[in-house]
């Protein structure tokens, strides 16, 4: 028992237990320290990734825990990833320690729950996270997450999306590992640029018995990114970690031009022989050739068979798998036959992935790809109470005169209808609590 009340929870993301405490200091062991792990700097205020470039630097693999324990040691205070695993209404417990990986200074984040955990649906994860009380921000960028997961699973196992079941991925502490990441990145608010991905090899045991490494889900979340030999034999690169990685990184490369401001890292306690057992994020200042534009491609199918609700539908899918923007637009075709251009704005690292969800909602019969690139204003997803609850609003700023502030159509739509008043009275609270908040 680690502190009286929960016992102590094996926790290495899905497959592997990492958690096992260690006070023997080797070289590439993790030795877990007394004292505040925040000691160490100043904290980071909400946005303050804003404009900046976040590297993610797995040159020993990622985990799901790894990447919230770096997003503390970068200077993301704690109490916003406690606040968010706080919103979900589970049971269990998550701390933050300072650690030391082979040497380096480190932060190690962990789990308590208070028993074994059920396989969960991943219907059920969704509604949990529907009904929580999440920051929107977070809230979207868990529900992606687990849809990279769910799609895996639903692929390694040749089953419908809603047939998936999580085992070890469904447990409360790949819960917390998943929505805390999020919750870290979206109060960051930084552009995330991720190098290679190196993968281990050997074996690993699951609930459906040995696999080989790596886990055939860590491989299929990683699709379209580029990957290395790690040379280790062990399960450095867990299918949480894959996912996370794979959703908020939009692009991979071996080092960004960036001016490096602050250095974060987060300590698995998983013996690794020769090198320490962690993963780094830089956050940084983003080079002027680097931070102008961002490489995207926009994908193209026409259609002339398919009714308006069909259209919609394949619009809301995409958007919803990752896509930037998606849109139609009426035109003539062949014989004379009115129809329609269907169009996706996306990172090129998403390309094929939403090229195959178009050719599966679309009766269309090929994807064009265009190369495309556009200079991006930072933006990021705000709250604000209002009378009629909280609203989230997305702020747009930059060195582009005042920010653009726009509250969340949808949410206001909701919170007019169940509070009897007009949309608009909801839209100008909104925003005059977004003006007062500014002030403050």
């Amino acid at each position: 028992m680690s502190d009286g009340q929960f016992p102590h929870h094996h926790h290495g993301d899905e497959h592997v237990h990492e958690h096992a405490h260690t006070h023997t200091h080797a070289h590439g062991r993790v030795t877990l320290l007394d004292g505040d792990p925040e000691a160490h700097r100043a904290p980071l205020a909400r946005g303050a990734g804003v404009g900046k470039l976040l590297f993610v630097d797995p040159w020993c693999g990622i985990a799901g825990d790894m990447t919230v324990a770096a997003l503390v040691d970068l200077g993301v205070p704690f109490a916003v990833i406690e606040r968010a695993l706080g919103a979900l209404g589970v049971a269990g417990k998550a701390r933050v320690r300072r650690a030391d990986s082979g040497g380096l200074g480190a932060t190690h984040f962990d789990v308590e729950v208070a028993a074994e955990q059920p396989h969960r649906p991943y219907a059920e994860i969704r509604r949990l996270l529907a009904s929580s009380a999440l920051e929107a921000g977070t809230r979207l960028l868990a529900e992606r997450c687990f849809e990279r997961l769910a799609r895996a699973e639903a692929a390694v196992h040749r089953v419908p999306l809603d047939s998936v079941t999580f085992h070890e991925v469904g447990s409360i502490d790949s819960l917390f590992d998943v929505v805390g990441a999020a919750a870290g990145f979206d109060f960051l608010g930084a552009r995330v640029v991720s190098g290679p991905v190196p993968l281990g090899h050997g074996h690993v045991h699951t609930a459906h018995g040995v696999l080989p490494v790596p886990a055939p889900a860590t491989l299929e979340c990683l699709r379209g990114v580029p990957t290395l030999d790690a040379g280790v034999d062990f399960e450095n690169v867990t299918p949480t970690g894959a996912a996370v990685l794979a959703t908020v990184a939009e692009s991979f490369e071996r080092w960004p031009a960036q001016v490096p401001e602050r250095i974060g890292w987060g300590a698995g306690t998983r013996l690794v022989a020769g090198r320490p057992n962690a993963l780094r994020l830089v956050l940084g200042e983003p080079a002027p050739e680097a931070a102008t534009a961002s490489e995207l491609v926009v994908l193209e199918a026409n259609v002339d068979d398919m009714t308006g609700e069909l259209s919609a539908h394949a619009i809301a899918r995409l958007i919803q798998a990752g896509a930037l923007d998606a849109w139609a637009t009426p035109i003539t075709m062949k014989k004379g036959r009115p129809g329609l251009v269907l169009s996706v704005l996306a990172r090129a690292l998403a390309a094929d992935e939403l090229s195959a969800l178009l050719l599966t909602e679309t009766t269309s019969l090929g994807v064009r790809r265009l190369a495309a690139s556009r200079l991006e204003r930072p933006r990021r997803l705000v709250e604000v109470e209002t009378r009629f609850g909280l609203i989230p609003l997305k702020v747009s700023e930059g060195p582009y005169g005042p920010p653009q502030v726009k509250p969340e159509f949808d949410a206001c739509e909701r919170a007019a209808a169940a509070a009897g008043v007009p949309l608009r009275v909801v839209l100008a609270e909104a925003l005059s609590a977004w003006a007062l908040r500014s002030k403050g």
